[in-house]
């Protein structure tokens, strides 16, 4: 009988797991806005390139952030960034937070 191998989750689920994480653990939330690097490299078991910058902000009731990811026709593939780690973090598709949904509904 083998072993089942993990689910590999893209960016977006992966977010989606940090922020649900967040809402449950208040100290898991502060090591994400204090330290976010650290915090991805041990959720993803992985070392992250040294030149890597994650920066985390945490919407209020009166702040909404949007985030416009890099342009993938422009954007250079750094050599330093496995394919695996850069699918994890720094690619893939349209990340949105379920609270940023829930609050435009209920704004508009």
């Amino acid at each position: 009988m083998s072993e089942q191998q993990p689910k590999r989750l893209n960016r977006h689920e992966f977010e989606l797991e940090l922020i649900a994480k967040s809402w449950k653990d208040q100290a898991f939330k502060q090591e994400l806005l204090n330290n976010p690097k650290a915090l991805y490299a041990r959720e993803l078991q992985q070392e992250l390139p040294q030149g890597l910058e994650i920066r985390v902000l945490e919407e209020t009731p009166s702040t909404l952030y949007l985030v416009i990811p890099r342009n993938p026709m422009t954007a250079q593939v750094t050599e330093d960034l496995s394919e695996e780690a850069l699918e994890s973090v720094a690619g893939g598709g349209l990340a949105v937070s379920v609270g940023i949904a829930a609050g435009l509904e209920a704004i508009w």
